[in-house]
């Protein structure tokens, strides 16, 4: 049977079709234009969806759809998407009257992490947590090739625990949550909020690694905050190994700097779990998607 998978963001969707081997067999994107608002949105969802079941000549197939947020058990609207018209919506609900069939939905660092532990980093380990670190932060949990999503949806989101009650305010309502110290979009809000200066992060690290000495400073604090909030997990969780993801993921100090940092703080006597760079690279998410898919 065809999976059929859909890795819905912010600024593209796109979708995979995969043979009962794994094989790709076609894949598309197109941008989201989530200016044009919920409904919108979920008609592009259709429009992929409809195009990818003629492409493969499938009447039969499984979907899977990835989305940053998870839908709520207690109200069925998805939560803590940062596509902001999608939240508070019943999108499952409202896609399948569309679709005319049912689906999957799940949480985008979610997918991440299944497609990393069947195809990518974490082939063969029993327990796979995957990170994103991007313009938020998020994670996700393979166990035995099956997701853990937890009692409320909310299993491996490590970026709202806070490791800094005094720390800045997260969009969650809390303070000094992981996100705020490490997504990319929290390390701009800090560079800015201690320097004044709007820098994207590229050139923070760029200059980092020339020595100037606000960049230096700056990105201490990052590899010292990325330890604790690793070593916490760790400490709760400890998997067979971590699997990075998202635009952050791509700083090559982290796996050394950032990993010894992790070292020094965790609850053992010595640093056994893998920290590694994906594999996949940002064909994970649809992937995954296509994975999950009913």
């Amino acid at each position: 049977m065809i999976r059929i998978g859909v890795d819905l963001g912010g600024t593209k969707i796109e979708a995979v079709a995969l043979d009962e081997q794994g094989k790709v067999l076609c894949r598309e994107r197109i941008s989201t234009e989530q200016e044009g608002g919920y409904r919108h949105i979920l008609n592009r969802v259709k429009q992929l969806v409809a195009t990818f079941s003629e492409l493969c000549s499938a009447e039969e197939f499984t979907l899977g759809i990835g989305t940053p947020g998870a839908v709520s058990y207690e109200t069925g609207f998805l939560k803590n998407s940062n596509t902001a018209c999608l939240n508070k919506k019943p999108f499952k609900k409202d896609l399948q009257e569309i679709l005319k069939r049912d689906f999957s939905v799940e949480n985008d660092a979610n997918c991440f992490a299944m497609a990393e532990a069947a195809y990518g980093a974490g082939r063969g380990k029993d327990m796979v947590f995957g990170v994103i670190m991007g313009t938020g932060c998020g994670g996700g949990i393979v166990y035995r090739g099956k997701l853990w999503q937890g009692l409320q949806a909310i299993a491996g989101e490590w970026g709202h625990m806070s490791i800094d009650p005094k720390g800045p305010e997260c969009y969650c309502g809390q303070r000094g949550c992981v996100e705020t110290f490490v997504s990319g979009g929290g390390l701009q809000r800090l560079y800015l909020k201690e320097f004044g200066q709007v820098r994207c992060l590229e050139d923070i690290v760029s200059d980092y690694r020339k020595g100037v000495v606000e960049s230096t400073q700056f990105m201490k604090a990052f590899f010292e905050n990325f330890g604790r909030a690793m070593a916490n997990l760790i400490s709760v969780l400890d998997p067979d190994i971590i699997v990075m993801g998202g635009g952050v993921s791509n700083i090559d100090e982290i796996y050394s700097l950032g990993v010894a940092a992790v070292e020094r703080k965790i609850f053992s006597d010595r640093l056994r779990t893998p920290i590694v760079k994906h594999a996949l690279g940002d064909s994970a998410g649809v992937l995954g998607a296509a994975l999950i898919g009913i």
